[in-house]
């Protein structure tokens, strides 16, 4: 296969209505060659162009840094481009990755910024070449401003859109274009302002409880309250009777009342008085959980990462050992769950918010035995999601419902979960138990053992246990340590809590990981005698990068000023989802032991930035995330029921509780990593070692318990 005939495989141009120029190109990995051009640029004659996006934006930024991306190489106005949801389809939107998601702190990363930059400058050459054509002079002497082709030995310009048709008669180019030297960048590396600001300013804006479909039908749910749980009665005359009440629906599992708007399907299912057979897990608490859990945490497990012989170096010496504990935690999204849904006989139309696009078409077209051509899914802006919409449980009971609606002779009908209702069935962040051992020789760390125990977010979401017993996800970011360990054990032990359902959530398995590592080197650093950065600096002699972040943060928090009594400053460092953060907390703990968590200094190296206002936005809505499940997360189970249900009693953190938060970025060369969730991996051991400096009590529980630290 020669060059030319690859670059074709690889590019598609083409022209679209109205004399548009159309660029296909791939997501996936270059040099396929039966890869077929699977995302598009649209140069309209007008001169805006519209990226169709595969990522949801559901407030990280998203649509604006791809958005910069392209624009940097293409060379266009940042006013001239619009973006276009991809529809589901994971061969043409899944990315490297072949699945269409957006979660993982992955948008950047995972392959998007040179495969969007070589999109750019691809587009950028092919307007040149057509405005060279037009003109019979040499591409070379024509340079590109700003949406503009320019050819300064004659004069001439000519816009881009103007250039659009004769462009999409033109070959791909051969080779790669050119990209531009960092130096030139414009755009990359710039605060752009976002793209989706402004609808959202003023309202405009969609999410997925915003879809108004005329004649649609209003319903709400309530669902078995145990998992296993069925229903036992249920007034639907009583429901019915309630003035704007349409329709009835009683499933083995759930009930749902459809009415002419929210009010009326909330007031019917209170009417319904619905009682329910709690079935095997009528009598499951949390302490029980708990006890199942540590007992599991004594077992082997499986070897997850190894290194020297951790075994031998753990025998000899003085034994450190700890044990971190992480409660279940819901994600409680600002939007609750809701979808919007039309069941024909021969296809189905669905109006919501979700993470995983093809996922969800699938999971209805299941429910509905169609094919899954035959689901059309619009997807909206998310009201967060936090990993809550990576899960599709939410599409099959909507899709269920809108199924029986059809069936009476009802049309679209639009599903709203309650708050209570979406927290007390939620797939929580599994609870964790990690059981630590150390060994220090010549006041450094000489062995280390970490033990994750844990139930698999991996198999609840698959159906299909981990590979050879190990859920990676539940171990990353213990399996990765910075600090030069010469012996090193980690292993994963599968603990699945009976009725509970487990799902990702925000940092994913570092947010358990690095709470533990983090605490347990503050632990082993205070046992040495050391001061917490300095121990932590002498083992990042492999991680320049990690120490001089590190070095950062500490510097700009003052790290060695005596902060005062009952205030005490902790200090954690990272790598996760490609980048490297550290953060000091600085905490101070009245007489009562409540905490105030004062400030927040951070420093991020996450390589090329593409926004760098976005970055901080997701560092500090990260920390906070963190922060709220710090200080008050935590969901419990009585008599099989999870008893949180809403914001009164799972507080989010409030704003007189936000500190002041410093935000440092330390620019590089280097790809560019994640950034939506390692604020919320570094927060927890942050704050936790802050407390301890600031009280000598060592917490290995969350969320804080002001009792164990009243003066």
């Amino acid at each position: 296969m020669n060059a030319i005939v690859s670059r074709r495989a690889l590019l598609q141009v083409s022209a679209g209505a109205g004399g548009a120029l159309l660029l296909g190109f791939p997501l996936g990995a270059a040099g396929a060659d039966r890869f077929a051009p699977n995302a598009f640029i649209r140069l309209a004659p007008d001169g805006m162009v519209t990226l169709v996006m595969p990522q949801q934006e559901m407030g990280q930024g998203i649509h604006t840094a791809h958005s910069q991306i392209l624009a940097e190489e293409f060379d266009i106005a940042w006013d001239r481009i619009a973006l276009e949801q991809a529809p589901p389809d994971d061969l043409l939107y899944g990315g490297p990755r072949k699945r269409q998601g957006t979660g993982g702190s992955s948008s950047i990363r995972s392959g998007f910024v040179p495969v969007l930059r070589q999109a750019g400058a691809d587009a950028r050459a092919l307007v040149v070449a057509a405005a060279a054509k037009g003109w019979g002079v040499d591409p070379a002497s024509c340079r590109t401003q700003a949406g503009v082709v320019v050819h300064d030995a004659t004069g001439r310009r000519a816009t881009y859109g103007s250039l659009a048709a004769t462009a999409a008669t033109l070959p791909p180019p051969a080779t790669p274009a050119p990209l531009k030297s960092p130096a030139d960048f414009r755009l990359i590396g710039t605060s752009a302002k976002r793209l989706d600001s402004p609808a959202k300013l003023t309202g405009a804006a969609t999410y997925g409880i915003d879809v108004r479909i005329p004649g649609a039908g209003v319903a709400t749910l309530a669902m078995a309250p145990v998992i296993g749980g069925k229903v036992k009665t249920a007034d639907a005359a009583a429901a019915r009777a309630v003035p704007g009440v349409r329709q009835v629906v009683l499933l083995d599992d759930l009930v749902a009342v459809v009415g002419d708007h929210m009010w009326a399907a909330m007031k019917g299912v209170e009417a319904l008085a619905v009682t329910w057979d709690d079935g095997d897990n009528a009598a499951l608490d949390s302490a029980a959980i708990w006890t199942k859990l540590r007992a599991d945490s004594n077992g082997a497990g499986v070897a997850a990462h190894s290194k020297g012989d951790a075994g031998k170096a753990l025998a000899s010496g003085g034994r450190i050992e700890a044990d971190y504990e992480l409660p279940f935690l819901a994600h409680a999204p600002m939007e609750p769950l809701n979808a919007t849904v039309h069941v024909e006989p021969d296809r189905c139309t669905i109006w919501m918010g979700t993470q995983v696009q093809t996922r969800a078409r699938a999971a209805a077209a299941a429910v509905l035995g169609l094919p899954p051509e035959k689901i059309i899914l619009n997807n909206h802006m998310l009201g967060g999601a936090f990993g809550r919409r990576l899960d599709i449980d939410m599409v099959t009971n909507a899709v269920r419902i809108a199924q029986r609606v059809a069936e009476a002779g009802g049309g679209p009908v639009k599903i709203v979960w309650t708050r209570e209702e979406d927290m007390r069935h939620d797939m929580y962040r599994p609870a964790y138990r990690n059981v630590m051992a150390a060994t220090l020789e010549g006041g450094r760390v000489n062995g280390w053992s970490h033990r994750v125990a844990a139930g698999s977010v991996q198999a609840r979401m698959s159906g299909q246990p981990p590979k050879d017993g190990l859920d990676r996800g539940n171990v990353e970011g213990a399996t990765e340590l910075l600090y030069d360990i010469p012996h090193q054990e980690v292993r994963y032990v599968r603990s699945e809590p009976v009725a509970v359902n487990v799902g990702y959530w925000r940092g994913v398995g570092p947010n358990n990981s690095i709470y533990a590592v983090e605490c347990f080197i503050d632990e082993l650093a205070a046992r040495a005698g050391a001061d917490p950065v300095a121990f932590r600096l002498a083992m990042l002699g492999n991680e320049p990068r990690a120490a001089a972040v590190l070095r950062l943060a500490a510097d700009k928090a003052g790290w060695g000023q005596a902060p005062g009594a009952r205030r005490g400053r902790g200090v954690a460092v990272q790598k996760a989802f490609g980048s490297y953060m550290a953060a000091v907390a600085e905490v101070s703990v009245a007489p009562d032991g409540s905490v105030k968590v004062d400030r927040i200094t951070s420093a991020v190296d996450a390589g090329l930035v593409i926004n760098p206002d976005t970055l901080v936005a997701q560092v500090e809505g990260g920390l906070l995330y963190g922060l709220t499940a710090v200080l008050h997360g935590d969901i419990t189970v009585a008599r099989g029921r999870v008893v949180e249900s809403n914001f009164h009693e799972y507080l989010p953190l409030r704003i007189d509780a936000v500190p002041a938060i410093d935000v440092h970025i330390v620019a590089g060369p280097h790809d560019p990593g994640g950034i939506g969730e390692p604020g919320t991996t570094a927060v927890t051991p942050a704050v936790v070692n802050a407390i301890a400096a600031a009280t000598g009590v060592r917490l290995r529980r969350l969320p804080v318990d002001p009792r164990l630290l009243k003066a």
